[in-house]
């Protein structure tokens, strides 16, 4: 069976789909700071991700099969985005890049203090985590810890240290 692409290599592959400037940083919005909607991502972007860029980025990652969109109950208009098994399961990459751009890299405080935690956690960490987002994003039941709620708790007291 052939694949589309340069090659069927599994990292050329993955980098296809992933190995652009913004793919991976709109997954770990949506991942980290549960951020869901459009306006959500546009206006909460550290990076300040162009409004067509993140237009153009949700609709390629949800016709790959990494995120999914309903409407919003709230307004017809919005729509609400979430994680598919294949993207939760992009944990333990995105916790092994934020270790190396710890290790390799000069990031802040508050913005790698997550990545802190999750390669401190390691593996059971980030299973938990992956159990909780099937819960937040798939309809999983509810784990009894809540890894999101620790990651946000270290974020914001992270924030509120640098703020003074």
């Amino acid at each position: 069976m052939s694949q589309a692409g340069r090659s069927g290599c599994p990292i050329n592959l993955t980098l296809e789909q992933l190995g652009d400037r913004w793919s991976l940083i709109v997954i770990r919005d949506v991942m980290f700071g549960n951020r869901r909607s459009y306006g959500d991502l546009l206006a909460q972007s550290e990076e300040g991700i162009a409004s067509n860029i993140l237009a153009d980025r949700l609709k390629r990652l949800t016709a790959a099969g990494l995120l999914t969109r309903r409407p919003d109950p709230a307004h017809r208009q919005k729509w609400i985005y979430s994680l598919t098994e294949a993207s939760i399961q992009l944990v333990p990459l995105l916790a092994q890049m934020g270790a190396w751009g710890r290790r390799h890299t000069s990031p802040s405080r508050e913005l790698s203090v997550r990545a802190e935690l999750l390669e401190q956690g390691g593996p059971p960490l980030w299973e938990a985590f992956m159990d909780e987002l099937r819960h937040l994003h798939l309809g999983a039941p509810a784990p009894a810890r809540s890894v999101f709620g620790e990651l946000q708790a270290a974020y914001e007291e992270a924030m509120q240290a640098a703020r003074g």
